[in-house]
């Protein structure tokens, strides 16, 4: 089959074999590929341009965990479970060990705050499917973590006051450590969540089509 021609004006389909003209227009006929969008073909490409969504806003699939879905969604499981390790050891009056979750339940309630921080910022980070959402929850993903950094602040620059008349033998432990070194790093991949709002070339996203095709021609 030869080249498709069409009638610049009613745009039927003809072939090389069925003349130089259009048999109802008297136009002579021209390559198809050579013919601007009809007025319906520049509708339907102006209709899919202002249905497509801005590529911060389209929505991300589910199990994607990058621009700091996934790590942070880690370190709020990790950050919780340390709340359950060891914080402090006490030598007097018997030898124990408490856990940042013994220690809130007898004298230290405020502590809970922190461990409920962690524990939001797992369905924060997963529950945002696109990258503006992710941007958007910027400031309270950076300050769910920030309540530990700051109880274990309040622990390490404030032990309890020891004399030659009395000592706790109380030490910190290595969760209790732990514990703010993971809120650190929580609260800095909080307050970068979404990433870069202007390279999105690691987005899983679907790329719209570049121009018309030969259907689009056709109409």
């Amino acid at each position: 089959m030869g080249e498709l021609l069409s009638c610049p004006f009613c745009r039927e389909l003809f072939t090389e074999e069925e003349g130089p003209a259009c048999p109802e227009c008297e136009l002579p006929l021209v390559p198809l590929h050579s013919l601007p969008l009809s007025m319906d073909g520049r509708a339907e490409v102006a209709g899919a341009r202002e249905s497509t969504d801005p590529p911060e806003d389209q929505r991300l699939p589910a199990g994607y965990l990058g621009r700091g879905r996934g790590i942070g969604a880690l370190l709020g499981v990790v950050g919780l479970g340390l709340f359950f390790a060891p914080w402090v050891e006490l030598a007097r009056p018997d030898e124990v060990t408490l856990s940042g979750h013994d220690l809130a339940t007898t004298n230290a309630p405020w502590l809970f705050g922190g461990a409920i921080g962690f524990f939001l910022l797992i369905p924060l980070v997963l529950s945002r499917r696109s990258v503006a959402e992710l941007v958007g929850v910027r400031v309270i993903g950076a300050f769910f973590p920030l309540l530990t950094v700051g109880e274990a602040a309040m622990l390490l620059l404030n032990p309890p006051s020891t004399n030659s008349y009395f000592s706790s033998g109380l030490e910190y432990c290595w969760g209790l450590y732990l514990s703010g070194i993971v809120a650190a790093v929580a609260v800095f991949v909080g307050a970068r969540l979404g990433g870069s709002l202007k390279d999105f070339r690691d987005l899983p996203l679907e790329t719209p089509a570049s121009g018309p095709t030969e259907a689009d021609q056709i109409h």
